[in-house]
Parts: C-alpha cells; sequence; structure tokens
C-alpha cells in the first residue's frame, strides 16, 4: 500500500523512453480506422503492453490470433507493426479481409533483404535469424523463407549450423548490437574454409541508440521504475541495462505496482520504460509518486 512521506521527491521522465516510430505508426493508423467506424480487429497485441491494449480496446479493437484469422471474413484487420509472413496476406485474400498494414518501415526492409537472399540463394546458403524464437517479428522472417530461416537466440546454440557451407545472419530489429557482433564472432570462429559468413546489421538504430542514453538517465537518479509490459522482450532487456548501472531499479506495469517501501530514503525517481510503453503510462506513474509521496 502507498503511503506518503515527508521528505519532496524530485521525479523525471526519460525523454527518450516510449514509443519507437513503428509503434507510434501503428497506434495512429488504428486510431484513425477505429475513427471511421465499424469494427477492427487486431492480428495479436497491437504492442507488448496490457494497458495499452485495453485502452484500443475500449474504443472499439479487439485482438485475434492467426486461428481466429483464418475463420474471419469480410472484415478489417491491422497488422502490428512487428510483420508478419506471407501466409497471412494470403489468408486475408482468400477470407476478402482488408488488410490495414501497420509494419514498421525498418521491419519491411528487413524482410524484404532477407526475401531476396533467401530467393538467390538457391539453398547454398543457410540464412541464420538472431533474435527470439517464436517473437511476431521473427516469425515474419522466417516465413520469408518458406520456413528454412534456422533461429539462433544464443551464441551456445549454434553447433545446429553446418559450418562447411555459406552462412547469411540477420538479426531481429531490436536485438542488441553487441549481440549480434558476439554471434558474429561465435559463427566465423567455427567456419571452415572456403565457407563464408555474411553478416547483415539489422538492428534498428532508433532502438539501440537509446541503450546508452538510458543507462546515463538510470545512473542519474536513486531510484528508477521502468515502466514495461511482461511480454516486451525489448523491455526486458532495456530493464536489465538500467539494473546494470542502478540496482535500485524495478519494474512496474502500472502505477499499481509502486511499492512505498521503494522511495525510502530516495530524493530523486526517474521514469522510463520500452519502445511499447505508452508516454501516458509513464505520466500516470509519476503523477502516482508526485501526488502520493509529496503531499
Amino acid at each position: 500500500m502507498l503511503m506518503s512521506t515527508a521528505c519532496p521527491i524530485q521525479v523525471t521522465i526519460d525523454p527518450g523512453s516510449g514509443f519507437c516510430f513503428g509503434v507510434t505508426t501503428a497506434i495512429n493508423k488504428a486510431e484513425e480506422e477505429l475513427a471511421r467506424g465499424g469494427k477492427l480487429y487486431c492480428l495479436g497485441d497491437i504492442v507488448h503492453n496490457n494497458e495499452e491494449v485495453n485502452r484500443l480496446h475500449a474504443m472499439g479493437m479487439d485482438t485475434i490470433t492467426h486461428t481466429q484469422l483464418d475463420e474471419l471474413s469480410d472484415a478489417r484487420v491491422l497488422l502490428r507493426a512487428h510483420g508478419e509472413p506471407p501466409e497471412t496476406y494470403a489468408t486475408a485474400r482468400r477470407n476478402n479481409i482488408e488488410i490495414i498494414d501497420a509494419t514498421c518501415p525498418v521491419v519491411l526492409q528487413l524482410q524484404r533483404r532477407v526475401k531476396e537472399c533467401y530467393d538467390h540463394s538457391d539453398n547454398a546458403v543457410q540464412i541464420v535469424i538472431y533474435g527470439k524464437r517464436g517473437h511476431a517479428e521473427v516469425n515474419g522472417l522466417v516465413g520469408q523463407t518458406d520456413g528454412n530461416a534456422i533461429v539462433i537466440e544464443h551464441t551456445d546454440e549454434i553447433d545446429c549450423l553446418d559450418f562447411t557451407r555459406d552462412i547469411a545472419l540477420f538479426s531481429q530489429t531490436t536485438k542488441s548490437i553487441e549481440g549480434l557482433k558476439a554471434m558474429s564472432e561465435a559463427i566465423s570462429k567455427r567456419l571452415v574454409s572456403p565457407a563464408r559468413l555474411t553478416c547483415h546489421d539489422t538492428i534498428c538504430r532508433q532502438v539501440a541508440n537509446r541503450v546508452e542514453r538510458l543507462k546515463e538517465f538510470a545512473r542519474s537518479h536513486d531510484l528508477i521504475l521502468f515502466v514495461s509490459g511482461s511480454k516486451s522482450s525489448n523491455g526486458r532487456i532495456l530493464y536489465n541495462e538500467c539494473l546494470q548501472v542502478n540496482t535500485n531499479t524495478h519494474m512496474v506495469s502500472s502505477e499499481k505496482d509502486l511499492d512505498s517501501e521503494w522511495l525510502t530514503g530516495v530524493s530523486s525517481v526517474g521514469v522510463c520504460g520500452a519502445t511499447s510503453t505508452p508516454r501516458w503510462l509513464m505520466e500516470r506513474v509519476k503523477d502516482t509518486v508526485l501526488n502520493t509521496f509529496n503531499q
């Protein structure tokens, strides 16, 4: 339970946190479509944040699964920023579904590069995706290769590769630059000549460049409240970056998760979040701290 304190607390929101360009565009498209009236569906959570999903649901947007998409017809369906495999578009055409495509331009470009590599390799090149297995973006990338791409999450999983054959390495857009470098180096060390590795740096710089700024923000406050949905892989990565430089960092999904004990002896609080965290939710966390503890 939250209790007030006599000591005034300074609360600052990290100006670089919150929705990335791709997510902002998807949210805007959803709101525009909802303003037109009629039923709107979204294939999967539009963003990995339950608070934002619930807000849009209250406006009239329902989230559906791929199984439900197969059974749907004569409807409007929004594709979120993560992107989709070709099979999704084929299903939409077959079922007379109007697609509202909000795929992030960075993801679309990556999909094209993966498909071009696959189409021109004649199966001579192993296409490897450095990313989270089962993630929506990764599923969309694998779909560009008819399901033949190999997904690797960690360097200790590379034993499954054939090091006598050429390898083309791509990355999920939200992975870290350091992680991609480590993956590239691990594969290179195992290659058997004349096999070659081509590493495609496909990481979104808008996301990657947040890390150092976020770490500096975390260092400059007594307490960090990292606002993120539990489903956000980007959120977990950025939260851990904060935790490395400020051990007094706590992840919260909303203001309801705040604990008064965290603020004992604290004079400055930094509020930040993932690329899937809406600004209004960070503002609500800030306001709750100020209204409750600065009375």
